[in-house]
């Protein structure tokens, strides 16, 4: 007996095809498209929204996010790019305030370094993609890494001097 959708017979059970909206341990990751046992689409992964049936108009959908994703994704790259552009071989400089003993009066933190690479370079970079390469406690030059993609980094040098 075959259903309405698109089912198949196979090795005595009827099969489904769906999209998997999320992950599912032992069945399908999200987005990938599978035949799956009729029984388990209609039961357990349709109705508790984990996949849809695999419908033309569903499939289009998916080619739509797909390529989206992708776009965003090449987009957040060649951002990462330009701004290492921007930041290759420069210098920023931070003036501090000197506790006793003419030491740093606290200690600059990567967000210090992630504003003054945006007022000085006019490049913005969350705090959350700077490496340094020790903690600044006191004056001098240091050196910052710039985590700004996944495979693209750019190191900057860091002054800090006493305001």
């Amino acid at each position: 007996m075959i259903l309405s959708g698109d089912t198949s017979e196979r090795k005595g059970y009827i099969t489904m095809k769906v999209i998997f909206l999320q992950d599912v341990k032992g069945s399908g990751k999200k987005g990938e498209t599978k035949n799956v046992a009729d029984g388990y689409a209609r039961n357990m992964l349709i109705p508790k929204g984990y996949a849809v049936e695999a419908t033309a108009d569903n499939l289009n959908k998916l080619s739509g996010q797909q390529a989206s994703a992708q776009h965003k994704v090449d987009m957040e790259i060649k951002a990462a790019k330009e701004a290492a552009e921007k930041v290759k071989g420069k210098k920023v400089r931070i003036i501090a305030k000197a506790g006793s003993n003419g030491k740093l009066f606290g200690s600059v933190t990567a967000g210090n370094v992630s504003d003054a690479i945006n007022e000085q370079l006019g490049v913005k970079i969350d705090k959350k993609k700077i490496v340094l390469s020790t903690d600044i406690k006191n004056f001098g030059a240091y050196t910052a890494t710039l985590k700004l993609y996944n495979g693209i980094t750019e190191k900057i040098d860091v002054d800090v001097d006493e305001g």
